[in-house]
């Protein structure tokens, strides 16, 4: 299989580490960087380990950070991407299972090394259940796709659940009055 892999300084030594165990697993790695322990800005790493699995250059990218979740969101900017921090093997099962993700996102700080092999192995060994979960994996490719027209997001968050935008926008004046 093939794995494109990203980090800042924060999660540089366990993707180093990682990039050893899936090599050793027999996968094909596309190591993106970063190279040094030395700070970096993360959105460019992981947004490259986005685009290569939206391309289809790979079939699961991992993104690895301080806490993971910046580098998340920023693997999450690319279409197609459905990245999901998992510091746990319950949330890489999960992720796999009902949001078919993608993209691993994981917390260097967080994750210790043996840990973090078993949520690796999890996320790619897991399978997507598709079924029910399908139609939500389905809106959230909607919503992602109507998010730079907010009028069009509006009418289709409404077309899910009648009268949700205006419910959202009575809620707010109300919280500013």
């Amino acid at each position: 299989m093939r794995i494109a892999i990203g980090a800042d300084h924060a999660g540089y030594e366990l993707k180093t580490h990682l990039v050893g165990v899936l090599t050793d697993l027999d996968h094909t790695v596309i190591d993106l960087g970063t190279d040094s322990s030395a700070s970096v800005d993360y959105p460019a790493y992981c947004a490259a380990v986005g685009r290569s699995v939206a391309r289809g250059d790979v079939e699961w990218g991992i993104v690895l950070g301080g806490s993971g979740q910046g580098e998340q969101i920023a693997a999450n900017k690319v279409a197609g991407v459905r990245a999901a921090l998992c510091n746990d093997l319950y949330t890489a099962r999960m992720a796999r299972e009902h949001n078919d993700a993608n993209v691993l996102s994981m917390g260097g700080r967080i994750v210790a090394p043996s840990l973090a092999d078993e949520i690796v192995v999890c996320f790619i060994q897991t399978p997507y259940q598709g079924g029910r979960h399908q139609r939500r994996v389905d809106e959230l490719a909607e919503i992602g796709s109507r998010a730079n027209d907010p009028a069009a997001l509006d009418a289709y968050l409404d077309s899910l659940v009648p009268g949700i935008t205006a419910r959202a926008s009575e809620a707010a004046r109300g919280a500013t009055a």
